[in-house]
């Protein structure tokens, strides 16, 4: 069994770059719509997740793919694995 046959298939997200103040960090915002239980709207929902960001090429406004991995620091647990520059 290869190496890639044994990896478990990891989550990807979309999101925007909000934040590249840190060294090989960015910071990426995620917004989903839900659906509220009782009142059946739609809610949007952001969560804010640290990224690897191995060359620093992300910028604010980009959009980005991040990848789960393994831990990298003490919060940061994804990858950027695909930038989509603001127009």
């Amino acid at each position: 069994m290869s190496s890639a046959e044994g990896n478990k298939s990891r989550r990807t997200l979309v999101g925007r770059v909000v934040s590249d103040k840190m060294d090989k960090t960015v910071t990426v915002e995620v917004s989903r719509l839900v659906r509220h239980r009782t009142y059946r709207k739609y809610v949007s929902l952001t969560k804010t997740y640290k990224a690897h960001d191995e060359a620093n090429e992300c910028k604010v406004n980009d959009e980005v793919v991040i990848e789960e991995s393994r831990p990298l620091s003490a919060t940061k647990r994804w990858k950027v694995i695909e930038r989509r520059a603001a127009e």
